[in-house]
């Protein structure tokens, strides 16, 4: 890995970090769309990383719940936030270490 990509790698993963640290007690309420969009977004990230190839660097992440958070919840306000946020996070993550890895 390249120190670029070193570099990269490790502000994301400080990013997911702090989302995680920021959405430690997600409530179901509407009033929380953008911490549940937060949430997602550092998920979406974490399963960029891995997926592409930076495991053992994002298992360091300590992830305040489990992977089903919002299992039934899909349809609703926060739900759709929080796959919106997933799906972003992923999608950004991956355009920024495959660019670096260009």
């Amino acid at each position: 890995m390249s120190q670029a990509t070193e570099v990269v790698l490790q502000r994301l993963l400080q990013v997911a970090r702090d989302l995680y640290a920021e959405t430690a007690d997600l409530s179901e309420a509407e009033s929380e769309l953008q911490r549940w969009y937060n949430r997602g977004y550092a998920d979406g990230m974490v399963s960029a990383i891995k997926a592409l190839g930076f495991t053992q660097q994002a298992d360091g992440i300590v992830i305040a719940a489990d992977s089903a958070l919002v299992a039934g919840q899909e349809l609703l306000p926060w739900g759709k936030a929080y796959r919106h946020g997933f799906e972003m996070g992923e999608r950004e993550t991956v355009e920024v270490l495959q660019e670096k890895q260009s």
